[in-house]
């Protein structure tokens, strides 16, 4: 069952959709362009439980995606170069997409990568040290998978009792759903002990996943190596950083560069922050990755990018390709800018 966030996207796509009223709005919201957030590209699953399948998509649409936006006039450049655009004098004859991959996945350079260099689509990767490592747990898989397994499921969130059936699909669509947004809104110790918790109930080898699912050192090394590629640092661990302690915070960033330049012999210009909504990132770590040397700084936060981003660089809107909306039509109406400048009540930066 789709949750009450799902059903408002929904309905907000749906009257788009129908007006076309995003076209009409475009050369007032559209800014300059847009970076463009990716995870996983890989081909579709067959299992109907599939909690994170917004976090995929299938090498088809991303082929079927670049072909749309270079037909829309749209010019694919690298991070470095969209940001000399934000700073020039006078702004790009054409608008930009960036392309970005957060975590390191292994079908970036197995299914992404082919796409890529067949579109000559430069793209930046965000590295997280722990996954490169397989040191650190993909807790939204680990998780995902352990309720794959259970057919019921009972937790302690905030001293609160959940305790769901999920023997059937629905069943576990439905309790991932509560359980997730349980956990989201507590902090980053409670996370993952519940997670962990649920892993071990089922069975689950949580570092097992993160070997599966994330290239290691010499991977991204490799991919490092590649004309089109960039790689940018991701954290340490991929904590929500607004959850931690400063030193923390701010060591979980310095230190995901160093490993980096240690590993690939060159360090990363442009961070990432991990979950990257406004509780998972603001003014503070905006203020740490200005601090230390960031050239630019990319959140979750929806939106475009108009003139004004010059001075919140470290600050960064993107757009979620979503796989739960694998369609040409809401990337333009992404794209278009129109549903940011209704959420933001036309403000161009929310940060």
């Amino acid at each position: 069952m789709p949750t009450w966030r799902e059903r408002a996207i929904e309905a907000g796509m749906e009257m788009f959709r129908a007006s076309g009223a995003h076209r009409l709005a475009a050369p007032f919201t559209r800014g300059l362009g847009a970076i463009l957030m990716f995870h996983r590209v890989r081909p579709a699953p067959s299992d109907r439980f599939a909690p994170n399948a917004g976090l995929e998509i299938t090498p088809q649409f991303l082929d079927s995606l670049l072909t749309h936006l270079r037909a829309q006039g749209y010019d694919i450049l690298s991070l470095d170069d969209a940001l000399c655009a934000l700073q020039a004098s006078a702004p790009p004859a054409r608008p930009f997409v960036v392309l970005t991959f957060d975590d390191g996945y292994r079908d970036l350079a197995e299914h992404a990568l082919p796409i890529l260099e067949r579109h000559r689509a430069p793209f930046v990767a965000y590295v997280t040290d722990g996954f490169a490592s397989h040191s650190a747990r993909l807790w939204w898989i680990e998780m995902e998978e352990a309720f794959r397994r259970l057919t019921r499921v009972e937790v302690v969130v905030d001293g609160r009792r959940i305790a769901r059936a999920c023997a059937t699909e629905d069943e576990k669509s439905d309790a991932f759903s509560e359980v997730y947004w349980a956990i989201r809104d507590g902090d980053e110790a409670q996370l993952l002990d519940v997670v962990a918790a649920l892993a071990a109930q089922a069975g689950v080898d949580s570092l097992a996943l993160t070997r599966e699912a994330c290239l290691d050192w010499s991977g991204i090394a490799d991919l490092g190596r590649h004309e089109l590629a960039t790689i940018g640092a991701h954290s340490l661990t991929h904590p929500r950083l607004a959850k931690l302690e400063a030193a923390q915070a701010r060591r979980e960033m310095a230190e995901s560069r160093d490993r980096i330049a240690l590993e690939t012999g060159a360090a990363p210009a442009h961070f990432c922050y991990p979950v990257g909504d406004p509780t998972s990132a603001g003014r503070r770590e905006f203020e740490f990755a200005t601090e230390l040397g960031f050239a630019s700084a990319v959140t979750t936060r929806p939106g475009v990018i108009f003139p004004e981003h010059r001075t919140h660089l470290h600050a960064l809107p993107r757009l979620s390709v979503n796989g739960k909306h694998q369609s040409l039509v809401v990337m333009d109406i992404l794209l278009s800018g129109a549903p940011f400048a209704v959420m933001n009540r036309g403000r161009r930066v929310a940060a």
